[in-house]
């Protein structure tokens, strides 16, 4: 698994990089009342924003760790964004990402490093 600056996780299975937002993100977001997916089909450039959170303290950019073509959303997150905050690292996952380049992947933050960026 690996980060980013912006509190995107990202986890690589193959060619497919499952994104979500991180516990700190989470929790410093507050209650999560909407989240706004991308189309399955759309592509996504790394760094560039997908979509948003909103909770009840702000809405927020949701930025892609990887580029590539968006092959699955987590629908469940339409009647539920509250999964995000229950379980942000797993059931609360947002978007799948077929990999355009994966050396984008290798590119992105470590645990360790993340943490330095969150204390």
């Amino acid at each position: 698994m690996k980060f980013t600056k912006e509190h995107e996780w990202a986890k690589l299975e193959g060619d497919i990089v499952t994104i979500g937002i991180t516990d700190y993100a989470a929790h410093q977001l507050g209650d999560v009342v909407f989240v706004e997916l991308p189309s399955v089909g759309s592509k996504v450039t790394m760094g560039k924003t997908f979509g948003t959170i909103e909770s009840v303290k702000t809405v927020s950019d949701l930025y892609a760790p990887v580029g590539g073509e968006v092959v699955e959303v987590n629908e469940g997150l339409e009647g539920n964004p509250a999964m995000v905050n229950e379980s942000p690292m797993d059931a609360g996952w947002i978007v799948k990402i077929k990999v355009a380049d994966a050396k984008e992947f290798d590119s992105l933050l470590s645990e360790a490093d993340y943490k330095k960026i969150c204390e």
